[in-house]
């Protein structure tokens, strides 16, 4: 078989740095579309983002020329340097370091599109600490909490 394919949907996960409260609602979109335009360059588009005023969820398609290590190395340098230069107020904006990558199956990507979309509603109830563990357990990761919280 001369032709290489893939189709591997990523849920991404990752918090500002210390939770701050930086993805205000004023800036959130153009955010969303300038992180998404990084996934694209990448040739990895994103389905969907959305998230609070403290995380982002992605569900993107990754691309079978970058490492998920690069391609959240990319946006995430890409996107923090751009809101820097939105306003005074975002020039302490740093993600942080750590992130969750996680796979989904094809059968799961309209679910996860909802329940992305319903960020703002899932996190009237839990913080995003509880999600996170949630999906630790969820996809049986193993984690160190000392080490999940920067």
């Amino acid at each position: 078989m001369p032709q290489s394919l893939s189709c591997i949907p990523i849920h991404f996960i990752w918090s500002t740095k210390e939770r701050q409260p930086f993805i205000k609602p004023e800036i959130e979109k153009e955010l969303f579309s300038y992180m998404a335009s990084i996934f694209r360059a990448n040739a990895s588009p994103a389905l969907t983002i959305n998230g609070t005023a403290n995380h982002v969820h992605i569900l993107s398609m990754l691309s079978r020329n970058i490492t998920i290590a690069k391609l959240i190395e990319e946006v995430k340098k890409g996107s923090s340097k751009w809101i820097k230069t939105k306003d005074t107020d975002y020039r302490k904006f740093y993600w942080q370091s750590g992130y969750a990558a996680l796979g989904i199956g094809q059968s799961n990507i309209e679910s996860l599109k909802m329940y992305i979309a319903n960020q703002k509603k899932h996190h009237r109830e839990k913080t995003f600490q509880q999600e996170y563990v949630e999906f630790m357990k969820k996809y049986c990761i193993e984690y160190d909490e000392r080490y999940v919280w920067d």
